[in-house]
């Protein structure tokens, strides 16, 4: 049996944890909604949009016309929830000890790139007219020891909200690394000592077929025929 989720009215409760339940109870996922309402549902929270986007340390995501530009300026789309963060326990974030200085040092340390896809700041991703931002995420990582340790690293605003709740696990990783064949395995030891992952000649042409449009595809695979 299902646990009826609080009001988002309810006053005792945190601004972020009422932001999110006006989004699952009044927008809706896949809705649009606008500064205006969001405002007009908070009168009394001077930074409301602050809190909106607090949400987003939590797996929600909520989009803004920097990531669909069908969407306007006053307009955001609540895509998708994340962690109930009204539930107890659920709303509370690590504390950043992160200072400017350290985040430069960061950026330095990971060439000023998205450690997960290598986007850089300004890049527009391959399926849309959004570009790339970088900031540091906080990473839970389980060492061989067993331990948990609470690590930064630089990713970009996709590989960001993917990757929050989640653990990285070192041992089980190593596991899957010395399962490999011998040739893999080298093949990752190199691409780990250059740092970047290198195509083959027949995985470039895979990824340019994969981006033709149907019709396109149709007409090469007959002439490959």
């Amino acid at each position: 049996m299902s646990t009826a989720l609080p009001s988002w009215q309810d006053s005792k409760l945190g601004t972020m944890k009422r932001t999110a339940l006006w989004l699952v109870q009044v927008v809706g996922e896949g809705c649009i909604f606008t500064k205006s309402e969001l405002r007009e549902a908070f009168p009394d929270v001077a930074q409301i949009d602050r809190r909106m986007r607090d949400l987003r340390d939590f797996g929600w995501k909520i989009d803004t016309n920097r990531e669909d530009i069908e969407l306007g300026a006053n307009e955001q789309r609540f895509v998708q929830s994340g962690v109930p963060v009204w539930e107890p326990g659920r709303g509370t974030r690590p504390r950043s000890t992160i200072t400017v200085t350290q985040r430069r040092e960061l950026l330095v340390k990971y060439n000023n790139k998205c450690s997960s896809c290598g986007a850089t700041p300004g890049d527009k991703y391959a399926d849309s007219e959004v570009t790339a931002q970088l900031d540091v995420a906080r990473r839970e990582v389980l060492m061989r020891d067993g331990t948990k340790a609470l690590q930064y690293v630089i990713e970009c605003n996709r590989c960001r909200v993917g990757g929050i709740g989640s653990t990285y696990d070192v041992p089980t990783l190593l596991s899957e690394a010395g399962a490999l064949p011998a040739l893999e395995l080298d093949i990752l030891r190199s691409w780990i000592k250059q740092d970047a992952r290198t195509f083959s000649a027949v995985e470039e042409l895979w990824a340019k077929y994969r981006a033709l449009p149907a019709e396109a595809r149709e007409a090469f695979r007959d002439n490959l025929n």
